[in-house]
């Protein structure tokens, strides 16, 4: 998901006329909109839709990240230990 500079790059004042029209291009295009004050980024807009799978997908990734970290400290527990944790031996 990379921005497109030709279409994904909005100054502020474009957003203030027609705030519509961007959140309908973040939607439909499923890229972040960079928003610009005098040439220079301040902020991302993205629609909820794409903000809430990058967070799950962030979260996924972080979990994976821990769950090799506990292997390689020898952090780790057997099948049967772990459904005997959760009741579900």
């Amino acid at each position: 998901m990379s921005v497109r500079f030709s279409e994904d790059v909005v100054p502020l004042t474009d957003l203030k006329v027609n705030p519509g029209r961007v959140v309908k291009h973040a939607a439909e295009a499923h890229r972040p909109v960079l928003l610009t004050s005098r040439g220079r980024g301040v902020a991302v807009m993205q629609s909820l839709a794409d903000y809430e799978q990058a967070a799950e997908e962030r979260a996924f990734m972080r979990a994976v990240v821990e769950g090799l970290a506990d292997l390689d400290a020898g952090r780790e527990v057997s099948l049967s230990e772990a459904k005997a944790r959760f009741g579900l031996g």
